[in-house]
């Protein structure tokens, strides 16, 4: 890890005109060479944004990983005549990629799924001025400054102080250790009423589709049966010729016998 961030801050920097030359070459005539050369020279850039979200336990290679990703998409949609350095340009793109790897990682349910969310998460830390739960009046000051609700601000310090639990159990013999949920969430698969239920559930759809099957005229009903429930299926072109119409009105047919059984086993 070491060797691949010094590696990185020795590899030289490129100037305004060296970079504005290998955006060209790579926009216009797809240089990969040029793509190249552009991602290893502000890869000190990822390694440096990557440092800030070292606070969030998670290994520093993957964040860079991640950054080097959203750096080369940046790099595959930087315009050189905008008129903004590259730098400027892929930080959006590379913050974005380790947003997203962080989101995804952190904890094993998802914390953050809005943008209101995404926003608390990545401020939240930061605007506490000691350990400990907000204040009233501290979150009063946090929802006005990122331009949420105080209720969004509360639901997140909640989630951000929650824990994830194992569903096994721990292999500690500490009988004062907290019981896992695999301890006491019953196991609702093998109960007699659950199971009569699906017994119900799926005579019920069978005796359905048949009824709805011999609804359909026996053409409609063969063209469905050679189709979808024989062992060797029939192709559209051999039932074409069987019935001496075109592979395109079989289709027909079927789209529409398949229609009408949806129609009757969701009355």
């Amino acid at each position: 890890m070491e060797s691949y961030v010094t590696a990185a801050f020795q590899l030289p920097m490129l100037s305004q005109k060296e970079e504005h030359d290998l955006a060209v070459r790579w926009r216009e005539k797809q240089d990969l060479e040029a793509a190249r050369q552009l991602v290893l020279s502000h890869l000190r850039f990822v390694v440096r944004i990557a440092r800030q979200y070292s606070g969030y336990g998670l290994p520093q290679p993957d964040l860079i990983q991640e950054g080097t990703v959203g750096l080369m998409k940046a790099v595959r949609r930087f315009d050189p005549e905008m008129g903004v350095r590259l730098a400027s340009f892929a930080v959006h793109w590379i913050k974005a990629e380790i947003h997203e790897f962080i989101l995804r990682n952190w904890r094993i349910v998802k914390i953050a799924t809005t943008k209101a969310q995404r926003k608390l998460f990545f401020n939240l830390r930061s605007s506490k001025k000691r350990l400990g739960w907000f204040s009233e009046e501290e979150i009063q000051e946090v929802a006005q400054d990122l331009g949420v609700k105080p209720e969004e601000v509360r639901a997140m310090e909640a989630r951000l102080n929650n824990y994830d639990m194992a569903f096994d159990p721990s292999e500690s013999d500490d009988e004062d250790d907290h019981q896992a949920p695999v301890s006491y969430l019953p196991d609702l698969r093998m109960e007699p009423a659950a199971m009569v239920e699906a017994e119900d559930t799926e005579r019920d759809e069978h005796e359905r589709l048949y009824q709805a099957l011999e609804e359909l005229d026996d053409r409609s009903k063969e063209i469905l049966r050679r189709r979808w429930l024989s062992e060797k299926k029939s192709t559209l072109h051999e039932l074409a010729d069987e019935y001496g119409v075109s592979a395109e009105r079989i289709r027909q047919i079927e789209k529409a016998a398949m229609k009408k059984l949806q129609t009757r086993m969701a009355a």
